[in-house]
């Protein structure tokens, strides 16, 4: 090891403190939730299944609240609606928890700037915070691409280079929060008033980044869409280039003690 070290062919491992495994066992925790809402909404197909198919439009509201009259069907509906509200007000409550965390938090001046990007929100931010940790460990944002697996894989034969699908090397829930985000971008660029509330208070090279960043993605993602390219192809190379932003606006944004 002191030989390798010496030589420079040891690499250094980004080890997070105590209060960051805090923070991201917190914001892990509110997985469990959310995929019970979105697993109990599903039961939301319950008077679909049955629906009388004898009846027009018009008489369906009058046949669906005779059919779950019946007391069987009544206390099916009953268990279905009760699961989505326990589910909501577990997400609810998980959600308060993980701002009061966060406000306290070293790195909430990072989390607050990478807000200003769109496609960013609160919990987007948090998350990649969370698993990414201080993206300034990165020298480039090509080293931060190819750490979230946001980058083709590549087959060597011979001179030929062959490029295939990304290669989801790295930490799937940052990735994973980047292509949600990435997903906003198929709608002109436009300065809405939630994203001027979340850059209040903000310094103006990161307004600048975000802006840039903003008008960049919205035009290539309808140009890829324009060129035939398919809807998660695109969502990919957008959710790409959104890491190369946020690392740009992590160079700006230092937390809290930091030297």
């Amino acid at each position: 090891m002191a030989k390798l070290h010496r030589a420079g062919e040891l690499t250094a491992v980004w080890v997070p403190d105590p209060e960051h495994e805090a923070v991201r066992e917190l914001v892990r925790a509110r997985e469990a939730p959310m995929e019970d809402l979105r697993r109990a909404r599903h039961l939301q197909s319950f008077p679909l299944r049955h629906r009388p198919s004898s009846v027009d439009q018009g008489a369906y509201t009058m046949a669906v609240r005779a059919t779950h009259r019946a007391a069987v069907q009544y206390l099916v509906l009953a268990e279905y609606r009760q699961a989505i509200e326990a589910a909501e007000i577990r997400l609810k409550r998980l959600d308060e928890q993980v701002a009061e965390a966060v406000s306290s938090w070293s790195m909430a001046p990072v989390v607050a700037a990478y807000q200003a990007l769109h496609g960013a929100a609160f919990l987007t931010a948090v998350t990649f915070v969370t698993e990414i940790g201080d993206v300034r460990r990165f020298d480039s944002p090509r080293q931060l691409m190819a750490y979230l697996g946001l980058v083709p894989c590549e087959n060597f034969t011979g001179e030929r280079i062959r490029r295939a699908s990304i290669t989801k090397a790295g930490n799937g829930r940052a990735r994973r929060v980047l292509i949600e985000g990435a997903w906003t971008y198929r709608f002109p660029a436009r300065m809405s008033r939630l994203l001027q509330e979340r850059q209040a208070g903000l310094t103006k090279a990161v307004c600048d980044i975000a802006w840039k960043a903003h008008v960049r993605l919205c035009a290539r993602y309808r140009k890829l869409m324009a060129r035939g390219k398919r809807q998660a192809v695109v969502t990919v190379a957008i959710a790409r280039e959104m890491a190369a932003f946020l690392w740009a606006i992590g160079q700006e944004a230092e937390p809290h003690g930091a030297t």
